[in-house]
């Protein structure tokens, strides 16, 4: 059942990754409520994303063999000679998702989306250091008009990537040093240089604003959850989301657009902003390849879109 879906679903969305230039993308979203996993691939190679829950025992229902076999069909279905499995799990008490270590190298490569080149590791991270599911905000966010980029809980620099590339000169913050050597990376593959700095993003923002810095295009993706030890408090999107897009906002040139994104499945916004136009951006940012929305995107522009 597995491997006849994925055949289906990569012979009709193969057409448009084809058409499009697209060599990453989702195959398969969860589209079986029997079957809760995702499959990917990146330029050929394919990651399998578990979501099966875990019993009081942190037992998942068919163990590990029941994973490897959807791998294993999955692998055959595509002519895929390099799989990789990754068991996922809600994490509302930890750090987000995407600082998770799963062994100390993984599988690196390079890969190329929109004309870019970008490093992943296939099955080092509980990530891959590309977040597919905003291949277009990406897009959309260097496109906006202005000569300077701001990006906020940066991970590995792939808004930074973009925004260069369109002749923006980047700002690029975020925790982590590990990602921030990413995103450096990152800007080196692709010829590309821009300010990295280490902070927290709340401090970083108010040490900003009180040095009368600005920027004309801001994006700002923060975890979920985290209860980082590098950090004095603990973040909570839906409680704090507020009062991060305030200061935010008090460091935006008005010119270009804020931009702000999280994963939070049941996110609600509760925020208007002092100025500017707010529009959500959730749907002309899901990619066809995603089965449901994959995050909820807001745009602050000077001009409705």
């Amino acid at each position: 059942m597995f491997a006849n879906r994925v055949k289906k679903s990569a012979r009709h969305l193969g057409k448009w990754a084809k058409r499009e230039g697209v060599t990453c993308w989702r195959v398969y979203d969860r589209d079986i409520p029997e079957l809760p996993v995702t499959l990917d691939t990146y330029d050929g190679a394919l990651v399998i994303n578990d979501y099966r829950h875990t019993d009081a025992n942190g037992e998942r229902g068919g163990g590990d063999q029941w994973l490897h076999d959807l791998r294993d069909a999955a692998a055959e279905a595509l002519g895929a000679t390099e799989a990789f499995v990754k068991q996922r799990e809600r994490l509302t008490h930890r750090e987000g998702h995407q600082y998770e270590r799963l062994d100390d190298a993984g599988d690196l490569r390079t890969v190329h989306e929109g004309g870019h080149a970008f490093r992943v590791n296939l099955s080092g991270y509980v990530d891959t250091g590309l977040f597919l599911d905003h291949r277009i905000t990406r897009a959309k966010v260097a496109a906006e008009p202005g000569a300077t980029l701001l990006n906020l809980f940066a991970y590995t620099g792939s808004f930074s990537v973009y925004g260069a590339a369109a002749g923006k000169q980047t700002t690029t913050v975020d925790l982590s040093n590990t990602y921030l050597d990413w995103a450096r990376e990152n800007l080196a593959l692709n010829n590309l240089t821009g300010e990295i700095i280490h902070a927290d993003v709340r401090e970083f923002l108010v040490a900003a604003r009180n040095a009368g810095r600005t920027w004309d295009v801001i994006i700002c993706d923060p975890p979920t959850f985290s209860n980082s030890k590098r950090m004095d408090y603990v973040w909570d999107v839906q409680r704090d989301h507020a009062a991060l897009l305030d200061d935010v906002l008090s460091v935006w040139s008005g010119t270009g657009a804020v931009w702000f994104s999280t994963n939070k499945k049941r996110f609600s916004l509760d925020w208007q902003p002092l100025r500017g136009h707010l529009t959500d951006q959730t749907r002309s940012t899901t990619p066809p390849d995603f089965r449901s929305t994959p995050h909820h995107a807001y745009r602050v522009g000077t001009v409705s879109t």
